[in-house]
């Protein structure tokens, strides 16, 4: 279940003989095959199966893309859960394998909406309007977790503003990703006041208020980009360490959270 290794087999497949076929276990992003497309190769994709022909001639083009949906996250949750924000993304990636956060976000009762949907490259854009709401929380299954798997520490910060608990599962890759994020993201919601109970493959969160607190970040990007919008509505100061990791998939974050209207000092 993992779009970087079909990436990978995708590639290898167009320098094998014959047919390469690979088979998902559930549904994973779709970027490659879409990009595969626009360069002229055939990739067959029948439910769970998708397969490519090696040997295909590739032809150059222009490729348009859209602002990362992942990069959003952080805003869109900051934007829910700060009372009287209001905010619009533009012309988002909103690649049905990607909008998982917004499915989820929605489900606890967000107020999102698209805006002037296109497709532009083969792939779906949107810009994503968004306004302060009471979230209220939920039960996040396996399929949901699926397509947002590198939001959920975002989604994490989203549940504990929420009233009442809310539960992730199947969410085990989590634990193999720049750090164990089901740890970080429980150690750092329990400094800030919340209560947490860890699964071998996901998180009960019990949501309340945010107290200030010391969050380790340990060396992973999202989980420091979580808690720093975690900071935005905390009782006092929250303070994430070991953030130069930001730089790995957002190195303007500070500075855009600043224009958006969030107050981040970095030291």
């Amino acid at each position: 279940a993992s779009a970087q290794v079909k990436s990978c087999l995708l590639l290898a497949g167009l320098y094998g003989e014959g047919i390469t076929e690979i088979f998902e276990t559930q549904p994973t992003r779709d970027h490659s095959e879409r990009m595969l497309g626009a360069f002229g190769c055939a990739v067959d994709i029948n439910d769970s199966r998708i397969a490519i022909r090696g040997g295909a001639d590739l032809r150059a083009c222009d490729i348009h893309v859209p602002a990362d949906l992942s990069s959003a996250a952080f805003f869109i949750v900051a934007a829910t859960i700060a009372p009287s924000s209001e905010i619009v993304l533009r012309q988002v990636g909103v690649n049905p394998t990607r909008t998982g956060i917004l499915m989820i976000l929605k489900k606890m009762g967000a107020d999102i909406i698209l805006d002037g949907e296109k497709e532009i490259g083969g792939e779906p854009v949107a810009d994503i309007h968004v306004r302060a709401a009471k979230l209220r929380g939920c039960r996040i299954d396996a399929h949901e977790v699926a397509l947002a798997i590198d939001e959920i520490p975002a989604i994490a910060i989203a549940a504990a503003c929420a009233s009442g608990i809310t539960e992730f599962r199947g969410a085990a890759d989590l634990r193999v990703k720049e750090s164990d994020r089901i740890e970080a993201v429980a150690s750092g919601l329990c400094a800030l006041g919340i209560e947490v109970k860890t699964h071998h493959d996901g998180l009960t969160i019990n949501g309340g208020a945010l107290c200030g607190g010391r969050v380790e970040s340990c060396g992973d990007h999202r989980i420091a980009m979580a808690f720093a919008i975690a900071g935005h509505v905390a009782e006092s100061k929250v303070e994430v360490r070991d953030c130069d990791n930001i730089a790995t998939s957002f190195p303007q974050f500070c500075t855009i959270a600043k224009t958006a209207g969030m107050t981040i000092d970095v030291e």
